[in-house]
């Protein structure tokens, strides 16, 4: 019986900031793409200035899935995540058209390419105790996970409430560490051929745009859609607001830190972040790596190149 070729699946991955938007654009207007988001904040509506989605009006007629798919309040996973992008892909495929998977969040991209395991249930009780813990003791249950789980520490920020709780949770429930997760019972996204390209500009050059981002951020109304969204009842202990820009914007709302400090502390947090994605992207296998940011038509016709060869081999 003949083997079912499989479908090639264009990956667009790399740091914030880098372009990955336009050259995501840039593939599906070449090929009849669809762009499937992989951003774990872009998910949640009303996120949107903090997050750089792209408005409508700039999405240039191609369709965007997994954007405002979900409430600030509500729980979402990298298994939900993987979940809801498989369907999507699967469905765009069966219309003839080719999906284009982009975005920099490199748990959620794994989840959906390599799978991940099933982990126990949410303890309720377990949950209770550590957050009295981490009221009680600030930065207390992110030191715990580092020693118990190391990888998981070093890889889950501090002020990742939601993702440090689940991590250690994962640990005192099975005995074993969360990054083991990934070493048993996954089932990978079966039928597609992933053709990974990742953006890597130069450090200094890509430092200065996230730190000019940052600033159109404020001076683009980051604070007023944070007041609305307070004012529409979205909590200030909601997942997204513990974000890069938000946090801080929220802080400086509180009156908790001044303007330049929010301004300072979003530039440096975002810097260290772009660093943690390139150090999670460089240990993932099989990624063609292009130096330069998104929107340089050089870059996208390397792309465009490389996803060709990826089809005729």
């Amino acid at each position: 019986m003949p083997e079912i070729p499989l479908i090639p699946l264009p990956v667009v991955l790399g740091p914030t900031g880098s372009g990955k938007s336009d050259l995501s654009l840039s593939i599906a207007h070449a090929i009849g793409g669809e762009i499937v988001n992989c951003d774990s904040l872009q998910v949640y509506r009303g996120f949107d200035i903090g997050t750089a989605k792209i408005p409508p009006a700039e999405q240039q007629g191609i369709p965007h899935h997994l954007i405002d798919i979900v409430q600030p309040t509500d729980l979402f996973t990298a298994g939900d995540y993987a979940r809801l992008a498989e369907a999507t892909i699967r469905e765009i495929s069966a219309r003839g058209r080719t999906a284009v998977l982009v975005g920099g969040t490199g748990f959620y991209l794994r989840g959906l390419l390599d799978g991940l395991s099933p982990g126990p249930t949410r303890d309720e009780t377990l949950r209770a105790r550590l957050l009295e813990r981490e009221q009680l003791r600030p930065g207390s249950v992110h030191r715990i996970l580092t020693r118990l789980d190391p990888v998981s520490g070093a890889r889950i920020h501090p002020n990742d409430k939601n993702k440090t709780l689940r991590a250690l949770e994962v640990r005192l429930l099975e005995g074993a560490p969360l990054s083991s997760m990934f070493e048993r019972g996954r089932e990978a996204l079966s039928g597609y051929r992933p053709v990974k390209i990742g953006l890597d500009p130069s450090r200094d050059l890509l430092y200065a745009r996230l730190n000019e981002r940052a600033s159109l951020m404020f001076d683009g109304g980051l604070l007023d859609e944070v007041r609305g969204l307070l004012s529409s009842g979205v909590p200030a202990e909601a997942k997204p607001f513990e974000s890069l820009g938000y946090k801080q914007a929220l802080e400086m709302l509180q009156g908790r830190i001044t303007a330049e400090q929010a301004l300072e502390s979003t530039q440096l947090e975002t810097r260290r972040y772009a660093k943690r994605q390139l150090t999670w992207f460089r240990k993932e296998q099989g990624v063609h790596w292009i130096a330069g940011f998104g929107e340089d038509p050089q870059v996208q016709a390397e792309a465009l190149a490389i996803l060709q060869r990826a089809s005729a081999s």
